[in-house]
């Protein structure tokens, strides 16, 4: 038995038109299918759906017995898939997926992080790449979340999917070399560090300009001198 329950009603209807009227009376089209049973058309309170997720210490997750329509009652049940209205967040569609409680599960759990990473002493900031693992196990042991201690991540070091401890009964389906949190120097900083800043660039750039201008311009004067003296020499001897 699960935790929590939730009363769907079954509904024969279907359709846009419908399904607008379902809405507009405070309901929402769903579904309740596995089990090899036959899949029900059913119809459900949305408010009271996204409560129940929200207040349940195992989210999405959570295992749900149905009350109220006779075709579905007693069925222990999970959200498969919940559509929802792109800008406001309601739901609009939900897809329940009746749960035998003697076989494995597909799911997604959401990492938590932990402890405090040397790293940031040193400057670095915490990159949380993986937020979610995917994981096989029993309905039964399906845990809330998954839990990455970062205490001894110092800069520049990660932590992968391989290095989180799983619950007992609780299989890794997610790829082992994935990182999940790293401690990194910040970009801003690693930017800086790559490209000279402009100021300076530019004084060398002047200074090199006036030195080359000054060398071309004495080789220049010295030149001019050396003609002027030839010619002047040329006329002294031809007077």
């Amino acid at each position: 038995m699960a935790e929590v329950s939730i009363a769907l009603e079954s509904r024969t209807g279907t359709g846009k038109s419908y399904n607008r009227k379902l809405r507009a009376n405070g309901r929402a089209p769903g579904v309740v299918y596995g089990a090899g049973r036959e899949a029900v058309a059913i119809s459900f309170d949305p408010k009271v759906l996204q409560s129940k997720i929200k207040e349940s210490h195992a989210g999405i997750n959570t295992l749900f017995d149905l009350t109220g329509d006779a075709s579905v009652a007693n069925r222990v049940v999970m959200v498969k898939e919940l559509q929802r209205e792109p800008v406001r967040g309601a739901v609009l569609h939900a897809d329940f997926f009746e749960i035998d409680m003697a076989e494995r599960l597909h799911i997604s759990v959401p990492v938590h992080l932990s402890g405090s990473a040397p790293g940031l002493l040193e400057g670095g900031v915490i990159e949380h790449a993986l937020r979610e693992l995917e994981l096989m196990c029993l309905p039964d042991a399906i845990p809330d979340e998954v839990v990455a201690d970062v205490s001894g991540l110092g800069l520049g070091q990660s932590l992968h999917v391989a290095d989180i401890e799983l619950p007992p009964g609780v299989e890794l389906i997610s790829d082992g070399e994935l990182s999940v949190v790293s401690v990194l120097m910040p970009k801003a900083v690693e930017e800086e560090v790559a490209v000279p800043e402009e100021g300076e660039e530019g004084e060398e750039g002047e200074e090199g300009a006036e030195s080359a201008d000054g060398e071309a311009g004495s080789e220049g004067s010295e030149s001019e001198a050396k003609a002027k003296a030839k010619g002047a020499g040329d006329k002294d001897s031809r007077g």
